[in-house]
C-alpha cells in the first residue's frame, strides 16, 4: 500500500485532510475549528501519544480547564517522564473538543510514550517536555533548550527561515502578521491557509531534509501506519492535526513494509498517563519548555477576545496598573490605543502586534519606565493562569490524599506566589505548617519558608506557596514512599536518616522530623544520630549538628512533641565540643580560623537554648553553662589560637556577663600590643567587634574600648597597614550608618578629650557633662503619652513611674 494520498482540501475521493497548524497558535486553533465544522470529518487524529485515548472524554468534563498537559512517565521510574502541554488556544485542543461536541471519535497518533521514554532513557535524557514529540511550527525548535534536551548540535527554526525569506527578523512579528492577525476566515476558502502552509513546510523539507531533527522519520512513519489505519476505516472522513513541519512527510509515498521497518526495535517501557494541570508560565519559552512560545497571556487574549482585542488588552493593562497604585485614567487607555494603531500603521502591519501594544504602555501608561512594564509582561503577558483537571482523572494514591488534604485544610495550589502566615499553635495551622514541611520532605517543594515580618516566636511561621506543573511529576515519583503524605514522608525520612552523609544532615533531618510532625519517625532517625556521633570525631561536623539538634527542642514545647531523647543526644554533642573544642582551634589558617568562629557562635546560642528553662533539656543547666564559659576562657586565652576566635570568645565572655568590662579590656590591650603582628591584631578586633554582633554600639558606649582601638590603628606601621585594611574595612563596613558616623565623631576628637566623662562634650554635638533641659523638656510630652502619665508630672516623677513600671 501506498503512502497517505490526498489534498489537503479534503474533497470527495481525495483522501484525508491533513491540518498542519503551529502549537500554541491561536490563528492555527481558529483555522482548525473552521476547517473541522467545513469538512466535518467521521473522525479526528490528533499529534499526541496513542495511550492518551483512553483519557479523550476527560476533555468533555466541566471541570477541566486548561491549560492542561498530558503526562506520561514510567511506571517503574516516575521521573522519567513527558509533557504533552495544551492551553486553551492550542490547535489540538480545539480538533479535541470540536470531536467531542460532535461525537466524532478523536484519537492520537504520535510514537507511542512507551517507546518516547525509553527512548530518552537509552540517551541519559530527563525527558522533561520532550520537545520532539510536541513540536510543530514553533520558532522553538532551533532554541538553546530544545537542543540540549534532545542532544542535538543543529535543529532548523522553520518560523526563522520563512520570516528572512519574507524580510522580516523576528520570526514571532512574522507569524503574528500572516496567521494571527488573519481573524476568522469568514467566506473564503477555509483550508487555502493550510495548503499555504504545507507548501512552504514542502519547500524547506526539500531543502534541509529532517531539519536536524533526527527522531522525525520514526514518528513519521508511525503516524502514516495509523493515517492508514483511520483511512481504511472511515474512508475519506479523516481530519488530521499535528505540527506543520509533518505534513510533507504524512503526504509522502512510503510503503507499510518501510514504514514498520523504522519502528522496528525500538526499546520500550511500561508507561501511565494522565492529566495534569499545567500554567501558562511553564507554557512559556522562558520556562524551559522547548516547543514553547513568549507569550501565552497575550496569546490567550488574542484567542478569547470576541472582537476589539488592542483595546481590550489596554483595558486589562490599566486595570493592572491601577491595582498597583499607579494612576492610569480612561484617556491613558485611549491614547494607548491610539498609538498602537499609529505605531502599526507605521511599520507596515496590518493590526498592532505585541511590540506596538508594549511599545505605547511604556511610553503613555508606564511613562517610559520599563519597571512597571516588567509587571505587565510578567503578569499579562506570560500570565499565571493555572489550569485544573478533574478529580476522576488518573492520579497516583499520594495525589488523591493530598488533593483530600488541600480540600481540606482549604489550601488551594495557585500558579501565582502568596505568602501564607501560620500560627501553629491554632490546630488548622499547625495541620497546614505539618502538611507543608512533610511535602517539602518528600520533594515537592510547594511552599518555600520565608522570614516573618511579624512575631519572631516559634510558633510563628512564613510560607511562600507557588503551584508550578512539574510539582505533579514529583507527587508521583514521590509515591514510591507510601500511599498517603503521612506514610510516605515517614519512610522517606528513615530512608533519608539511613543515606545521610554528615552528622549534620542526620540533625536537620531530625529537626525536619518534628517540624513535619513525625515523631514515630524519630527513634529511627535518633539511631542513626546517635551511632554518628559516637564515631564522629570532627568537631566542626559535631558543632554543625548541635544547632540544629537544639532547634529541635523547641518544637518539643511549641508542638507538644517528646524530645527527651534528642535532649540528651544534644547534651552528648555539646559536652564533646567543649572537650575537642581547643584542641581543634589550634594551628588554623585565615579561612579554617573564620569557620571555627561561626562554629563557635553556633555552638554558643546552641548552648545558650540548651540551658534555656523554657525548653526541654539537661538538668544540670548551670554545670552546662559553666563549662562552656570555662572553655571560652581558655579560647581567649590561647596564643595558638587564631586571634578572630579569641577576639570572639572574649566578646561573648563579656555579653553573657562571665567577664568584667575592665578585664576584657586588659585582654584588648594584650592582644593590641605592638608586639602583636598587625594582621593578628586585625583578627582579633574583627572576632571582638565584627560578624554583625552589635560591636559597633559596644565601641560607642565604651571609649576605653574605642581608644585602645584607635591606639593601635594609629601605631600600625605604614608597611603592614595595606595588609590589614581589608580585614578592617570587613569588619567596619557592617556596621550602620548611624554608628559609623558616631564612632567617627569620637575618634576626631583629640585622645585626652576622649577619656573621661568630663571631657566628653569638647564640642561634639550630643554629647555633654551634664543634662541638656531644655532640650530634654521638649521630648517630656512625647514620655508621657508614651507611659500613660498626666501631664505635669515633673521629669523626677517620670523616673519614678518608669521605675514603678518595670
Amino acid at each position: 500500500m501506498t503512502g497517505v494520498d490526498g489534498d489537503v482540501r479534503g474533497r470527495a475521493g481525495a483522501g484525508p485532510v491533513l491540518l498542519g497548524v503551529r502549537h500554541h497558535g491561536p490563528g492555527s486553533a481558529r483555522a482548525v475549528r473552521v476547517a473541522l465544522d467545513e469538512v466535518r470529518p467521521g473522525v479526528v487524529l490528533i499529534e499526541g501519544p496513542p495511550e492518551a485515548d483512553a483519557l479523550v472524554p476527560l476533555a468533555a468534563d466541566p471541570d477541566m480547564r486548561p491549560p492542561v498537559a498530558l503526562l506520561a512517565h514510567a511506571v517503574d521510574e516516575p521521573g522519567r517522564s513527558a509533557f504533552w502541554p495544551l492551553a486553551d488556544f492550542s490547535p489540538e485542543w480545539i480538533a479535541l473538543r470540536w470531536a467531542l461536541e460532535h461525537r466524532v471519535p478523536a484519537r492520537f497518533i504520535d510514537l507511542p510514550a512507551t517507546h518516547t521514554l525509553a527512548w530518552g532513557k537509552e540517551e541519559d535524557t530527563d525527558g522533561a517536555d520532550i520537545p520532539e514529540t510536541a513540536e510543530g511550527v514553533e520558532a522553538t525548535e532551533g532554541s538553546e533548550d530544545a537542543q540540549s534536551a534532545v542532544g542535538r548540535d543543529v535543529r532548523l527554526d522553520p518560523l526563522a527561515v520563512l520570516a528572512e525569506i519574507a524580510g522580516y527578523d523576528d520570526p514571532e512579528r512574522w507569524w503574528e502578521d500572516v496567521v494571527e492577525h488573519r481573524g476568522d476566515p469568514g467566506d473564503t476558502d477555509v483550508l487555502a491557509p493550510f495548503a499555504a502552509v504545507e507548501e512552504a513546510m514542502g519547500a524547506l523539507r526539500e531543502a534541509y531534509g529532517t531539519g536536524g531533527h533526527e527522531r522525525d522519520p520514526v514518528r513519521e512513519a508511525y503516524m502514516r501506519l495509523q493515517v492508514r489505519a483511520a483511512h481504511r476505516e472511515f474512508g475519506d472522513g479523516v481530519a488530521v492535526v499535528c505540527g506543520a513541519w509533518h505534513v510533507p512527510a504524512l503526504r509522502l509515498r512510503t510503503t507499510v513494509a518501510a514504514d514498520r521497518a523504522l519502528l522496528k526495535g525500538l526499546p520500550k517501557v511500561k508507561a501511565e498517563l494522565t492529566w495534569v494541570p499545567w500554567t501558562y508560565r511553564r507554557l512559556a519559552r522562558a520556562g524551559g519548555y522547548g516547543a514553547g512560545i513568549d507569550s501565552p497571556g497575550w496569546y490567550g487574549h488574542l484567542f478569547a477576545a470576541p472582537d476589539r482585542p488592542v483595546e481590550r488588552w489596554m483595558t486589562k493593562v490599566a486595570g493592572l496598573l491601577r491595582a498597583e497604585d499607579r494612576t492610569v485614567s480612561p484617556a491613558h487607555v485611549i491614547e494607548a490605543v491610539r498609538l498602537a494603531e499609529t505605531l502599526a500603521a507605521l511599520r507596515g502591519r496590518p493590526l498592532p502586534g505585541l511590540s506596538e501594544t508594549t511599545d505605547a504602555v511604556r511610553a503613555v501608561m508606564c511613562e517610559g519606565s520599563d519597571v512597571p512594564l516588567a509587571l505587565v509582561r510578567d503578569r499579562l503577558v506570560v500570565g499565571d493562569v493555572l489550569g485544573h483537571v478533574p478529580a476522576t482523572a488518573p492520579a497516583v494514591p499520594l495525589q488523591r490524599d493530598l488533593d483530600r488534604q488541600q480540600r481540606r485544610l482549604r489550601l488551594k495550589p495557585e500558579a501565582a506566589e502568596r505568602e501564607l502566615e501560620l500560627d501553629v499553635r491554632k490546630e488548622t495551622d499547625a495541620e497546614r505548617s505539618r502538611l507543608l514541611h512533610r511535602l517539602r520532605l518528600l520533594g515537592v517543594p510547594w511552599g518555600e519558608p520565608a522570614v516573618s515580618r511579624g512575631s519572631t516566636g516559634t510558633f510563628r511561621e512564613t510560607w511562600r506557596l507557588r503551584w508550578e506543573p512539574e510539582l505533579s511529576l514529583r507527587v508521583a515519583e514521590a509515591g514510591v514512599w507510601g500511599t498517603t503524605v503521612l506514610s510516605a514522608s515517614h519512610t522517606k525520612a528513615e530512608a533519608d536518616a539511613v543515606a545521610a552523609r554528615t552528622l549534620a544532615d542526620v540533625t536537620a533531618l531530625a529537626e525536619r522530623c518534628l517540624a513535619a510532625g513525625l515523631p514515630d519517625a524519630l527513634p529511627a532517625v535518633m539511631r542513626v544520630l546517635a551511632d554518628r556521633a559516637a564515631l564522629d570525631t570532627d568537631v566542626g561536623h559535631l558543632a554543625q549538628a548541635l544547632p540544629a539538634l537544639v532547634r529541635s527542642l523547641r518544637y518539643g514545647d511549641v508542638r507538644g512533641t517528646d524530645t527527651g531523647a534528642l535532649a540528651e543526644v544534644a547534651v552528648g554533642l555539646a559536652e564533646r565540643i567543649f572537650v575537642g573544642l581547643l584542641p581543634a582551634c589550634t594551628a588554623l589558617d585565615a579561612d579554617a580560623a573564620e569557620e571555627m568562629r561561626r562554629h563557635v557562635d553556633a555552638v554558643h546560642g546552641a548552648v545558650g537554648l540548651l540551658a534555656d528553662e523554657e525548653i526541654p533539656g539537661p538538668a544540670d543547666r548551670a554545670g552546662l553553662r559553666a563549662r562552656w564559659q570555662r572553655t571560652l576562657g581558655r579560647l581567649s586565652g590561647r596564643d595558638s589560637v587564631p586571634g578572630v576566635i579569641r577576639g570572639r570568645a572574649v566578646r561573648l565572655l563579656l555579653d553573657g556577663g562571665w567577664l568584667a568590662q575592665e578585664e576584657a579590656a586588659r585582654l584588648m590591650g594584650l592582644a593590641l600590643s605592638p608586639g602583636t603582628p598587625p594582621a593578628d591584631a586585625a583578627a582579633w578586633i574583627e572576632g571582638f567587634v565584627g560578624g554583625g554582633s552589635g560591636g559597633g554600639l559596644l565601641l560607642v558606649h565604651d571609649e576605653q574600648l574605642l581608644a585602645l582601638v584607635d591606639d593601635w590603628l594609629s601605631g600600625v606601621p605604614t608597611e603592614a597597614f595595606t595588609d590589614v585594611l581589608p580585614l578592617l574595612r570587613r569588619t567596619f563596613s557592617a556596621y550602620e550608618p548611624g554608628v559609623r558616623r558616631t564612632l567617627g565623631e569620637l575618634v576626631r576628637r583629640a585622645p585626652g578629650e576622649r577619656r573621661g566623662a568630663t571631657a566628653i562634650g569638647a564640642g561634639t554635638p550630643g554629647f555633654a557633662a551634664d543634662l541638656d533641659r531644655e532640650r530634654a523638656d521638649a521630648a517630656l510630652p512625647v514620655v508621657r503619652l508614651l507611659l500613660g502619665v498626666e501631664t505635669g508630672v515633673s521629669g523626677a516623677g517620670l523616673e519614678e513611674h518608669a521605675e514603678v513600671r518595670r
